[in-house]
């Protein structure tokens, strides 16, 4: 349905914990899933936390800065999510963050071109949740906040929590609606620590209040430093209802936002010309255009690459493709690489006479069928023959129907450090 971004401040205001509550909290409707990337240039918390360090720290998106580069980002993503599903039938999905801040500048090219796969996956039944952290809104990560559907601050209503929200709310709305979607995308979850209500918080700064948190330590622990959320008493616990609530509050203002851009966007596709530039696109849902291609169809997924969140075995550190549900499938193989087909069109793949159709590298064992180089027609003057062995044979005749002088007198031995199933003048290939 949308891109939802959630973002915190100074005094860490629980912003990976809430994005963590509306992960397992969100509703889904029968063929929709959902997932939760970790954005923040601080790093990621959610591996040594939530998970408790039971997933090795090998998957995630550092990987995905590389693969920008090499054209293959929206492939690639999906060989490093992780299922945090309680159920494990992959419906809530996790692309944890970055293991050290120092990798975060390697990602400044690639913030773009992950929103734009990002947006893709909404037609494919596919909602995202950005844990933005405390900077991820600014910088060279700042389009993740202007090309979100809603932006979600996580406020606790302290004196010094909202005195140190303020002025970050106020960049934020007006980085937002300078570049961005608009500042009517942002909107803020309180965690009600302090004394000061909702209805106060929203009256000062003029924002809607999209949800109220409880500030329940306990049960927060379990989101931020791990246990079993699939305890009755975590799923009925006052934080998750809340949560659920803030949820849908937030469907709520994603509905409202794109039901009052339809009336604009209509005239574009029944005027007699094409719509003025800019029309219909000022809160930045019209299709952008895709150039690294289009986002590839998400693959069904049947059942979670890790256990529940509960109770997780301890991973490998190898770097298998992750997880199996999105291993890409093998391909056939080719008549040219099958061993029974024919290898062009008349001999046996390895068997076929030199000049009548080409010999495949390293097929033939040398002596057998190989025959050095300058020495008689192919297959007539071998080792192992009742010919003299180690003399010279006559060559074949030259262009002008003379006879081609030998190449060497004697047996002939491939040059130093080439292995002996090659040809002289032949490439030695990468094994």
């Amino acid at each position: 349905m949308a891109v939802i971004a959630v973002v915190g401040g100074p005094g860490a205001p629980g912003a990976t914990t809430t994005a963590l509550a509306l992960l397992l909290a969100w509703p889904l409707p029968p063929g929709r899933r959902i997932v939760l990337v970790e954005c923040d240039p601080d790093g990621g918390a959610v591996l040594a936390g939530a998970l408790e360090g039971r997933v090795e720290a090998v998957y995630g998106l550092r990987n995905l800065a590389v693969a920008d580069r090499r054209g293959l980002l929206a492939q690639t993503l999906w060989e490093q999510l992780i299922d945090l599903s309680p159920e494990g039938n992959a419906e809530r999905l996790l692309l944890p963050g970055l293991t050290d801040p120092t990798q975060a500048p390697g990602l400044a090219y690639t913030w773009e071109p992950l929103m734009e796969v990002l947006h893709g996956l909404e037609p494919q039944g596919y909602d995202v949740i950005l844990d933005l952290g405390r900077s991820g809104a600014g910088g060279t990560s700042a389009v993740l906040a202007r090309r979100a559907d809603v932006v979600a601050m996580t406020v606790r209503t302290t004196l010094r929590g909202l005195s140190a929200a303020r002025p970050r709310l106020s960049a934020l709305a007006e980085d937002l609606t300078a570049a961005g979607t608009g500042a009517d995308a942002l909107g803020l979850l309180l965690v009600t620590e302090g004394p000061y209500s909702g209805a106060e918080v929203a009256r000062e700064y003029g924002l809607p209040v999209l949800g109220l948190l409880p500030y329940a330590a306990r049960t927060a622990r379990v989101l931020s430093d791990g246990g079993d959320v699939t305890d009755r008493r975590f799923i009925r616990s006052e934080l998750m209802r809340t949560a659920r609530s803030a949820a849908d509050e937030v469907q709520a203002l994603v509905r409202r936002r794109r039901q009052r851009l339809a009336p604009s966007a209509a005239p574009a596709q029944v005027g007699p010309g094409p719509a003025p530039e800019g029309e219909g696109q000022a809160l930045g849902y019209a299709p952008a255009p895709q150039p690294y291609g289009a986002v590839p169809q998400a693959p069904v997924i049947t059942t979670g690459p890790v256990a529940p969140l509960a109770g997780l075995a301890p991973q490998p550190a190898a770097p298998a493709p992750f997880p199996a549900h999105v291993q890409p499938q093998q391909q056939a193989p080719s008549p040219q690489s099958d061993a029974s087909a024919q290898y062009g069109g008349s001999e046996q793949y390895g068997q076929a006479q030199y000049g009548a159709s080409e010999q495949q590298y390293g097929q033939a064992p040398y002596g057998a069928s190989e025959q050095p180089y300058g020495q008689a027609p192919y297959g007539q003057a071998q080792y192992g023959d009742p010919a003299r062995y180690g003399q010279v044979q006559p060559g074949p005749a030259g262009p002008y129907g003379q006879p081609q002088p030998p190449y060497a007198q004697g047996p002939q031995q491939p040059p130093a450090g080439q292995d002996s199933h090659v040809a002289y003048g032949e490439v030695l290939r990468a094994r």
